[in-house]
């Protein structure tokens, strides 16, 4: 089982890997308005996260998710 922490750590090295980011990822860092992501980031993010995690995410879930807190709460939930 995953401790919250390690998913942390893990989505930060994934983001940091997959689209160059030096900046510190806070819980309220958001997506679109602090990281300005688009869709096609949005989707890179989610592909990035089924190879490092394993699982499927629907569209309809990327969408909603719009912080790096949520995108922890996500990935802890769906493990």
């Amino acid at each position: 089982m995953n401790s919250e922490k390690t998913i942390e750590e893990r989505l930060r090295s994934v983001i940091e890997e997959k689209f160059g980011l030096g900046v510190e990822m806070k819980p309220s860092t958001r997506f679109v308005e602090d990281l300005h992501f688009d869709s096609q980031d949005t989707l890179d993010l989610s592909m990035a996260l089924e190879e490092e995690f394993g699982f499927e995410v629907q569209d309809e879930e990327m969408e909603k998710i719009d912080t790096f807190q949520s995108l922890v709460d996500y990935v802890t939930n769906k493990g």
